[in-house]
This record gives C-alpha cells, structure tokens and sequence, in this order.
C-alpha cells in the first residue's frame, strides 16, 4: 500500500475552496505542524499573515503591538481588505472591533453595563421565555429546521431585549442586512444588490437613533444616544457601535448555535448525555466553542513598524490574523483536539 505524502504548502496559502470550506482542519493541522506563522490568500484577494498554533495565538492576541485600527494598514491591504465603500467604510466601521486604546477603552466603558453577569442574570428569565416560545412554534412531528426555527431568531431577540430596540423596530429588521459584511467587489455582479442592503441598514440605523433622541429611553440604545448628544462620542462612532450590535452581536450566535448543533448531531452519545444531564451544559458550550466554532477568525491586525512575529518578519502594515479554529485543534494544548469531549 502507497501512503501519498501531503504537498507542500504553497506561499501564500490559498484559505478558499470547496476542502477548505466544507473542513479547514486537515489544512490547519499541516501549518501548524510547519510553523506558527503564514503567509495566506483569501477569496477577495487579500493577503494576511495567518497564526495556528494555540502558544502563538494567546501571544499574538494579547502583543501590545498589534493594533486594530484599520488606519494601521497598508496601501496595499486597504485596496482590496475594505469591508465597504466609502463613504460607508468611514461612517460604520470605526467600532470597538476596529479601535486601540485609549479609544477602545473609552467605547468600552459605554457598552459594559449592559452585558455584566449580574444583569444577564436578572435577564435569564425573560431569555428562557423567548427561547421556549420559539420551540413551542416548532412542528411536534416530521422534519424541523432548528436554523429557520430557532437559530435564526433567538440570539436577536434577546440582542433587543438587551439593548433596549423597540419591538416594532425589532420587527421591521431585515437579517439580509446581515451581508454588508462580506466583501463585494466593485465590478461584482452582486454589486447593486450589496449597496442596496447597506443603504437599507443605514436608513435604519437612523431610525433607531431618531426614535431613542426622541424618546430619552434609558437603556442602551438610549444611553449610546445621549453620549453623542455630550459630545462623548462622533456621529461615526454612533452609527458604528449600533451596526456592531445589530450585525455582530446577532448574526454569529445563530452561526454557533447553528455549529454547535451539527457537532452534537454528529456525536449523538454526546448529545443524549446533554440531554439526560443539563448540568454538563456550561462544560458544554466551552467545548463546543473550542471543537468548531462559528468564529473561526480574528479581526486583523497591524504592526506600526517592520516586526518580528515567532520567527517570521512581517512588513508595517501587512495584516496579521489569528485562526481561532487552529489554536482550539492544537494537539500540544488539547490531548485529544478532535474529539468532543464534554467530561
């Protein structure tokens, strides 16, 4: 029997294709076995230098310097990495994924109160009412779609609950809107059809501004508001923070849950032990979280000057990002990284 040796890997390594969509891991576990640092091509054409191994990324993740600020990028980099057109690009993307300190710590503080253990605690109740409603209106026999059914819906309406969006306006969001945040070309065929969903959440996010200016709600919605009214935050950083919540405090929970369901379904051993012992849960989200999560990558970072980064020399401006999937496969961290393992 011939064992057929793995091909090289090429420079840059190309993160895109049907193997690596359908399972990035073979790919992961043969950079990592090479080395902590490489050069990558995603889809869009942008190249980043990609960290794997857990040791590496921890470090990357907390280098003083690494910074977020896409101002940090290179010509390079902006040509082809930028989420939006401009004006867009300006007016939505300076939020607290985007920011360093001081002004990350600032944009922090405003936001903080909202998310705290005690409140998500006091909150529990009303998540659990949500949750169990949306599985009563599930179908008691035949096939359901636990995406469509549920996935789809619980993590925004518990975003609103949250956040304080009206229930009307809740309602009238369009989750398509959600796609402003895959690139799109500008000679893309879907080009009209993305500059349509961006204009459609900028008018909305409008919306919920005026409705909270008018109403003085002191929630967080309400409260971001009046920080912009005092002059502690731009018009920018306001429409910004609301589009991180709105999209990035929604739209990847449904991915997770979403994940976290196929592992279970793939490991049904482990999903009847779920079952029969709810106590293993907060085990379980941990490891569901590390065995195939929905955030598979970090957002980019940059290097203000020439820098070393575990042994490789990367360029000022070039950015650098961190596969959190790779890091949660590491054999030197997890003994058996491909197993779930809920124990």
């Amino acid at each position: 029997m011939t064992v057929q040796e793995p091909q090289p890997l090429t420079d840059p390594v190309p993160l895109m294709g049907c193997p690596y969509k359908a399972d990035p891991y073979p790919l992961y576990e043969r950079m990592r076995d090479a080395g902590p640092v490489h050069r990558v091509l995603f889809p869009s054409g942008v190249r980043a230098w990609l960290v794997t191994g857990y040791d590496a990324a921890h470090a990357a993740l907390n280098d003083d310097r690494l910074g977020k600020n896409h101002d940090r990028g290179n010509d390079g980099w902006r040509e082809r990495a930028s989420i939006m057109p401009e004006p867009q690009h300006s007016q939505l993307q300076v939020h607290l994924l985007h920011q360093d300190p001081p002004k990350h710590t600032h944009m922090r503080r405003l936001v903080t109160d909202a998310f705290t253990p005690r409140r998500v605690e006091a909150l529990t109740p009303r998540f659990q009412e949500l949750a169990d409603t949306l599985v009563d209106a599930l179908p008691e026999h035949g096939p359901v779609d636990l995406v469509a059914g549920f996935a789809a819906h619980f993590p925004f309406r518990v975003l609103a609950e949250v956040i304080g969006l009206p229930t009307e306006l809740a309602g009238r969001f369009d989750r398509d809107w959600g796609k402003v945040v895959q690139p799109v070309g500008p000679r893309d065929p879907g080009r009209p059809r993305y500059e349509a969903r961006l204009h459609g959440l900028q008018s909305y996010i409008a919306e919920v501004v005026a409705h909270k200016r008018e109403h003085g709600d002191g929630d967080l919605l309400g409260r971001l508001v009046a920080a912009r009214d005092q002059g502690e935050l731009s018009q920018e950083e306001l429409d910004s923070i609301i589009f991180q919540l709105l999209v990035a405090g929604q739209e990847p929970v449904t991915n997770q849950i979403t994940t976290a369901l196929i592992a279970l379904f793939r490991h049904p051993q482990q999903l009847t032990r779920l079952r029969d012992d709810p106590t293993l849960m907060p085990r379980a989200v941990e490891e569901l979280l590390r065995h195939d999560s929905a955030f598979e990558l970090t957002t980019w970072r940059f290097f203000d000057r020439d820098s070393d980064l575990h042994g490789t020399e990367v360029p000022a401006g070039d950015s650098v990002i961190v596969s959190l999937c790779a890091a949660n496969r590491d054999p030197r961290r997890f003994p058996d990284p491909d197993t779930l393992d809920l124990d």
